[in-house]
């Protein structure tokens, strides 16, 4: 039961619709094979290119090119400007080190970091999403459950999720499951709402 929790969490942020060997998407009317790997979801056609997973050369393959494209995905939406670890500005030691952690990124100020992040990375993550959730709520202008439209704070504290670098707010648990089962549409009012926001609050130009 927990598996199947962490993969349906997981599929909302996946970074591909394709498998994690071929680049093949599922057969039509077939499902992608979900697979957890060391606490993240990879994603198969079909179980030869899941037996892939066998051979330790094609496995740390198969994981680094996954990390890639979560790097992809995630850093043009990642909302913190500072380095969870140390709190000094991303960028002010040099370039962020992106780190991946369970299909999420993480972006880090040095190398110091990365050491300590490897450290207890659960913890840090757990930080991440505190860092995330606070700036969500500044940044977001949906005052209503993405999924049913009920106010938020209707039917008590509003339920605060980060998926992947993003945050997401909902009326309750219902609401919760159903977004898990099909995020594209719920996501792309998130998104916009954020966006929304972003826009507002830039400064006007002097023309």
């Amino acid at each position: 039961a927990d598996d199947a929790k962490i993969i349906r969490y997981q599929k909302v942020f996946y970074p591909t619709a394709v498998c994690a060997v071929s680049g093949e998407p599922a057969e039509p009317g077939e499902e992608l094979i979900d697979v957890l790997v060391d606490g993240r979801l990879v994603r198969f056609c079909c179980t030869m290119c899941q037996s892939k997973l066998d051979d330790p050369e094609q496995k740390a393959k198969i994981l680094a090119d996954l990390d890639a494209k979560v790097i992809e995905a995630q850093a043009p939406r990642y909302p913190l400007e500072t380095c969870i670890v140390s709190g000094e500005k991303l960028g002010s030691m040099g370039e962020p080190i992106d780190v991946v952690y369970q299909n999420r990124l993480v972006r880090l100020c040095c190398k110091g970091c990365t050491k300590a992040f490897k450290k207890d990375p659960a913890k840090v993550m757990a930080d991440v999403d505190v860092a995330i959730i606070e700036q969500g709520r500044s940044t977001t202008t949906l005052k209503t459950c993405v999924v049913s439209g009920e106010a938020l704070g209707s039917m008590g504290d509003p339920i605060e999720r980060v998926y992947g670098v993003e945050y997401v707010s909902f009326c309750c648990k219902g609401c919760v499951k159903q977004f898990e089962k099909n995020p594209t549409e719920f996501l792309a009012k998130v998104r916009a709402a954020s966006k929304e926001k972003r826009s507002a609050s830039a400064p006007a130009d002097k023309g």
